[in-house]
């Protein structure tokens, strides 16, 4: 896929989940393989801010900082002031006070959705390529209810299955700081919507706790987002 192409498909990407998108939340997008040259009226004169660096190999770093200019897009978006966001020892990104968001990419498209944190304590995204989840995958990934409702394409329905775990995963992170498997998580698929479950006492999340979530297919990719607001 050439560069223009990555380009076009993170856009038509970022557009769609724009669309579902309640206000009060913002989003960014870039191609992570490439510096973003339309961030810098924003005053970034490098791929990362200071503070932001990581130990990663290339590929790792790129998208990295591919992540951050999706980001400081967001907040531009929302009229906020650009800032450096760090990664934390557990991975998670330090966003600066009063704001929130979550960070996804693939391949070809980097994608940050922000919020203020004074409306939202949770926001949870996550994209991956629009091909099957592999077979070899479902045990770890998918518990036997839900390898039983998959249906038609199950691959596809697998693979949604998955992005939909990983939203609600980063949408609940901030509040329980919590590691957990995809065992904890139940996920039931709507036309385009989800629900996840919690299987376990996860606090300040009780067991059978409900987080909801928005589903979509675009630009050869899957979307799940979750959204918890204060």
């Amino acid at each position: 896929m050439s560069a223009a192409q990555a380009e076009a498909q993170a856009e038509a990407l970022a557009l769609a989940l724009r669309r579902v998108l309640p206000d009060g939340l913002a989003i960014g997008w870039a191609d992570p393989r490439l510096a973003d040259p339309r961030l810098a009226d924003l005053g970034q004169a490098a791929p990362v801010w200071p503070g932001e660096a990581i130990a990663a190999v290339a590929k790792r770093r790129t998208e990295f900082a591919a992540g951050r200019m999706a980001a400081r897009a967001a907040m531009a978006e929302l009229g906020l002031d650009a800032a450096a966001i760090p990664m934390a020892a557990d991975r998670a990104p330090v966003w600066p006070d009063g704001v929130t968001g979550s960070i996804s990419h693939s391949a070809s498209a980097c994608l940050a959705i922000v919020g203020r944190s004074a409306d939202w304590r949770g926001i949870g995204l996550d994209i991956e390529p629009a091909t099957p989840l592999p077979q070899d995958l479902w045990p770890a990934v998918l518990a036997q209810d839900e390898r039983a409702a998959l249906g038609e394409n199950p691959g596809l329905r697998a693979k949604l299955i998955f992005t939909a775990k990983e939203a609600a995963y980063k949408a609940q992170y901030p509040q329980s700081r919590a590691l957990f498997g995809f065992e904890t998580l139940r996920i039931r698929l709507g036309p385009a919507d989800f629900t996840a479950t919690f299987t376990a006492a996860v606090p300040p999340f009780a067991m059978g706790q409900r987080l909801q979530g928005l589903h979509l297919a675009a630009a050869g990719h899957l979307a799940s987002l979750v959204l918890m607001a204060a």
